[in-house]
């Protein structure tokens, strides 16, 4: 079985890399990037015309991609009307997409509501030419990744660890929604387990085509925040940052005039009090322990011993 892995430089593409290699040594993996360096193969998706699959394009071949889904369906789409030679060992295709598919459908603002058309019009397209095609096809929607693999690092957690390297005081709402960060290395875990199902009797009907996957602990926003704090080394000024809880009426009042400034930044601002929690944990897909959060390591910080599974 060959592998054929796209968006290889991301944190959740070097993970996969590095599990699918422990896990799977008689397989073949092949790694795209726009960057071809270190091993990488060249894929834009933007030029499916330049793409050609390396290894034998023959062979059975799965396809596992992390970047990104409304760039990712037009490029098969393109390659199934005019190069079917080049997927002739395509035998299944894990997408990775996004739980904002989900979370931001009624969104005020123009921006969220565009990217929600975006990911499910890019789903719809992908699943309609697997079908075409005859493959399994499972589309990926993590909550919030995070973390560190190899030289790559998350843009999500790590901006929240830098604003309180920065700020000595954090105000927040005094009740915040739930969260469910799921840290790169276990959504890697994840596509490489429906991939090796794919490759053997197949992935379960009862998941579904699209899968809202999160991590394993379900924990307010303040409580992830304190979390993290923990999870650094004694010395980081992040872990001095004073989180000040505020009433919510009084936080998101004092917060109002983003609103004039960025429509998009007060909605984030907002979604700090909603839920965006209650999807399958990866651990109950893997069949594995859950592990506390954080899990290690964290983009920007120095290597720590890792925390043993709850």
């Amino acid at each position: 079985m060959q592998l054929h892995l796209f968006g290889a430089a991301t944190p959740t593409g070097e993970a996969f890399r590095q599990l699918a290699a422990a896990a799977t040594p008689d397989w073949s993996l092949h790694a795209y990037s726009r960057n071809a360096i270190g091993g990488v193969h060249p894929a834009d998706f933007s030029t499916p015309h330049a793409f050609h699959p390396a290894g034998d394009a023959a062979a059975p071949g799965l396809w596992i991609s992390f970047g990104p889904i409304w760039l990712l369906a037009p490029f098969l789409e393109h390659l199934a009307h005019h190069h079917p030679e080049r997927l002739s060992g395509l035998r299944g295709l894990i997408a990775c997409s996004s739980s904002s598919a989900l979370t931001k459908r009624f969104a005020a603002n123009r921006l969220d509501r565009e990217l929600v058309d975006r990911l499910t019009a890019a789903e719809d397209l992908l699943l309609a030419s697997c079908r075409r095609l005859g493959i399994p096809c499972r589309i990926l929607r993590p909550t919030l990744i995070y973390g560190q693999a190899g030289p790559y690092g998350d843009h999500n957690l790590s901006r929240l660890i830098g604003l309180m390297r920065r700020w000595p005081l954090l105000p927040l709402p005094e009740h915040t929604g739930l969260r469910q960060p799921i840290h790169a290395t276990q959504l890697a875990a994840v596509a490489l387990h429906l991939a090796r199902q794919l490759a053997g009797s197949g992935v379960d009907s009862v998941l579904g085509e699209r899968i809202a996957l999160g991590g394993d602990s379900s924990l307010s926003y303040r409580s992830m925040l304190q979390a993290l704090q923990q999870a650094l080394p004694p010395t980081d000024p992040a872990r001095r940052c004073r989180l000040l809880s505020i009433p919510n009426r009084l936080f998101f009042l004092l917060a109002s005039p983003v609103l004039l400034v960025s429509p998009k930044a007060f909605e984030a601002v907002l979604r700090m009090g909603a839920d965006l929690a209650g999807f399958s944990a990866s651990h109950q897909l893997l069949g594995q322990p859950a592990q506390a959060f954080p899990v290690l390591p964290l983009a920007g910080v120095q290597a720590q011993p890792r925390r043993s599974a709850r």
